[in-house]
């Protein structure tokens, strides 16, 4: 019997390939794809488990017009995803993200400002006052002042990455519950998938999608990633703190962000340069305790007294080399696309990065221009320059 063959498959089944495979049938509907996913529960999907933030405030241009044509496409998200009348609630909400600045950080900031405002994006400047104004539970202590983004927010990741499932599978897509256990080569090309059961899926052009699992994934090919999984976690407290209406979300110049939810709920996560190395999901409550809750409570002196009612921890694919996406065809191997290493940042970047992969695949000149994460500065060790307090 001759195993079914594949225009394009599409490893993993997260929102960076369900987003991926959207755009290609998009473009041409009579393309076979197919999604190679292990867990369609998503349990220990970064896109799930992520917090689900979307900000245009990055220092690197093109990931500001990532951003931005995100938002452009949430606008009208739920219409352009509907299925047969029926919409998807991706509940974005946008109360704003608000970045906290030190006087050390503040000509970096305001160049990015500079940037994102000449780029289209709606951002401006908080002195201290106003930002005790905009978020009244906030002393900003030795902060010289903030970035806000009042068009910034958050959604459900859940609820974005089925859609995208769902339309892609409406269009053509073959989902394909099954684990790709290695890639498959032959000449200098990709020739297919090999999966954990033995069977061969072949194909001309491959993506690893597989987030966090993607170097394990690109060295059953020979290609070796600058990217490891490393455990983030994210606490949900309740405060007496019960502010009316719903605040930014807040980030200090440490990185700890805090994130309203309703009434005193409060999701907090911070990542540090010790976090677990590989696959844990077990989140330490003594994290939180020791090292986030003394910070928090600098900045928010009403949070000394709370409650943390429950936690979770999730996977970013860290680029070691710079912290941002490594995005196209492997130089060495024909055929093999790469979407890894977005470092805690993909979930928002899905919607520009499944449309620049899909035009990649098929020859078209991209909408935008994101070969700046190119594959090839893997090998030639240039690293790009982004504001390292924003890759949160």
């Amino acid at each position: 019997m001759t195993a079914k063959t594949y225009d394009i498959l599409l490893a993993g089944g997260g929102v960076m390939s369900c987003a991926t495979a959207y755009y290609l049938l998009k473009a041409h509907p009579r393309l076979k794809i197919g999604i190679v996913e292990k867990d369609p529960t998503y349990t220990f999907s970064s896109t799930v488990l992520s917090d689900g933030n979307t900000r245009i405030q990055f220092n690197l241009k093109e990931n500001i017009q990532i951003s931005l044509f995100g938002l452009e496409v949430l606008s009208h998200f739920s219409e352009e995803m509907a299925i047969n009348g029926g919409k998807p609630a991706v509940d974005f909400h946008r109360q704003g993200n608000l970045f906290l600045v030190e006087a050390a950080s503040r000509a970096e900031a305001l160049a990015g400002l500079e940037l994102q405002q000449r780029l289209g994006g709606e951002v401006r400047w908080l002195s201290p006052d106003e930002i005790r104004q905009i978020y009244p539970l906030c002393n900003p202590g030795d902060c010289v002042g903030g970035t806000f983004g009042p068009q910034d927010g958050t959604l459900n990741p859940w609820a974005v990455l089925m859609a995208y499932k769902n339309k892609a599978v409406e269009l053509g897509a073959e989902y394909i519950h099954a684990e790709a256990a290695a890639v498959l080569s032959a000449n200098g090309r990709v020739t297919g998938l090999r999966l954990i059961s033995g069977e061969t899926l072949p194909a001309p052009l491959v993506l690893n999608g597989t987030g966090a699992w993607g170097t394990q994934l690109a060295l059953t090919c020979g290609v070796h990633l600058p990217v490891d999984p490393i455990m983030r976690q994210v606490f949900v407290v309740e405060t007496n703190a019960r502010p009316s209406g719903i605040l930014p979300g807040i980030f200090f110049p440490s990185g700890l962000y805090c994130f309203h939810e309703r009434g005193g709920q409060f999701m907090i996560g911070k990542s540090f340069s010790d976090d677990p190395l590989g696959f844990d999901f077990q989140p330490n409550r003594q994290i939180f305790t020791d090292r986030i809750w003394p910070e928090l409570v600098d900045f928010m002196p009403s949070f000394d007294r709370l409650k943390v009612t429950r936690s979770w921890s999730g996977l970013y694919d860290v680029n070691t080399l710079d912290g941002n996406a490594i995005l196209g065809e492997w130089p060495a191997l024909k055929g093999f696309f790469l979407a890894n290493g977005f470092s805690g940042h993909g979930f928002q970047q899905c919607h520009a990065v499944g449309r620049y992969l899909a035009e990649k695949m098929l020859h078209l000149k991209p909408s935008l221009d994101l070969s700046i994460f190119s594959p090839e500065r893997i090998l030639t060790n240039t690293p790009l320059s982004e504001n390292k307090a924003r890759l949160i």
